[in-house]
């Protein structure tokens, strides 16, 4: 069997090199960072192992871990946190998107110094939220006046926060004109003269024909964002309105790639128009209310995710919850309660169990304890693998 080394370079061997080497970089600074950006390894291993019990077909976001919940304006302009990845969503058993979310407690508690024992005790504690929501058979959703700790302060902020100061913390002005900031950090020049044109021409001709906006793109960039995306191609639109009062609008469109979920399971899949039709359409089903101007679209002939921007600040940073445990055990109650709800949204749709089916294995907790097992012994593989990728990556093989 190839390398940890082998198995990573070969997964991201058709990505953007200069990128690339940007996630290689990320996944170097501890276990957690790995773990965001081999997702691939995780469901490989899982298909392996054959170690989990048999659970009800869900409409999986199939990358749930800690991070991955975030606060966003709706396409109502409404505040909302939720779920909110879905590159590798396919239809699955409820028990994997559940046990890499478990092993991601596991990993992420244990990094920032909390002992296993009390680790477990929140893995417990998020299945035990998670299955009494999934019981009760109703969907949920959280906004900022049912929601508590930090979750509500950043509803909150997100709610106070205007369209212009994110345009006013992504750009610059240059001579009296507006543009991108570029800063090879978040956001990169494109360096293709003709690129840059035919993404221009894209988004202008997709903004008429389709949404009818009065807007035309005076800008753009390579976007860089999140750890498992890294060197996949994705960019940032500048739009200016070109009649009435001034304003602007920024898009992101980011190119989707098979799910490396979906590529471990017999299960059979909908026949997807493409693979950014698949995101889309398990993110509207998924999700309470999805961000502004989701679509699929087709570019050069590749399929891509085109929405509004979202800001990136707003997700739950655990290293700053060192020890707070009360605040932690209330943000994973929530993760919980959005997961089922999120379950819940999609059940019965294009072969996913109906309410009743998912309501039962809700009330069965007979299943919990291997889950838990194996998620905590998956956190041991993670960092055994870390620690060979850490000493690969400090010797060069990844590039500079």
């Amino acid at each position: 069997m190839p390398s940890v080394v082998e198995r990573i370079q070969n997964f991201n061997s058709n990505r953007l090199p200069f990128y690339t080497r940007l996630k290689y970089e990320a996944m170097a600074k501890d276990p957690f960072y790995f773990f965001r950006g081999t997702a691939h390894l995780f469901y490989e291993d899982l298909a392996s192992a054959n170690a989990l019990p048999a659970s009800p077909l869900i409409w999986a976001c199939g990358d749930l871990h800690l991070e991955n919940f975030g606060s966003y304006k709706g396409d109502n302009r409404l505040v909302y946190f939720d779920l909110n990845d879905f590159d590798e969503s396919a239809l699955a058993p409820a028990a994997w998107e559940l046990t890499r979310m478990l092993t991601s407690i596991f990993v992420g508690l244990i990094a920032m110094g909390v002992g296993e024992p009390e680790a477990k005790n929140m893995a417990l504690l998020y299945l035990k939220s998670y299955s009494l929501v999934l019981s009760k058979g109703r969907s949920r959703y959280i906004e900022p006046q049912t929601a508590k700790g930090i979750v509500r302060s950043f509803l909150l902020k997100v709610g106070e926060r205007k369209q212009k100061d994110l345009i006013k913390e992504r750009t610059i002005r240059k001579n009296g004109n507006i543009a991108l900031l570029v800063d090879r950090k978040r956001l990169f020049p494109i360096n293709d003269p003709a690129l840059t044109k035919k993404l221009t021409e894209f988004v202008d001709g997709w903004m008429v024909n389709v949404h009818h906006h009065r807007f035309q793109v005076i800008d753009s960039g390579f976007r860089i964002a999140g750890t498992g995306s890294l060197g996949v191609k994705r960019y940032l639109f500048l739009l200016e309105r070109l009649h009435g009062e001034q304003k602007y609008l920024l898009l992101d469109m980011k190119l989707s790639l098979p799910s490396s979920l979906q590529s471990q399971l017999s299960i059979k899949q909908p026949a997807w128009l493409s693979e950014a039709a698949r995101v889309v359409s398990v993110q509207e089903w998924m999700q309470n209310i999805s961000p502004a101007l989701l679509r699929p679209v087709l570019f050069n002939n590749e399929s891509y995710v085109i929405k509004e921007m979202q800001p990136t600040a707003d997700k739950i940073n655990f290293a700053t919850l060192e020890n707070r445990f009360d605040d932690i055990e209330k943000i994973l109650e929530n993760m919980a309660l959005l997961t089922a709800s999120a379950q819940l949204r999609s059940s019965g749709r294009q072969g996913s169990a109906i309410a009743d089916e998912l309501m039962a294995f809700g009330r069965d907790e007979a299943w919990m304890p291997a889950i838990i097992e194996y998620a905590r012994q998956y956190a041991n593989q993670v960092k055994a693998d870390f620690n060979q990728y850490l000493a690969a990556y400090t010797a060069g093989h990844f590039g500079k």
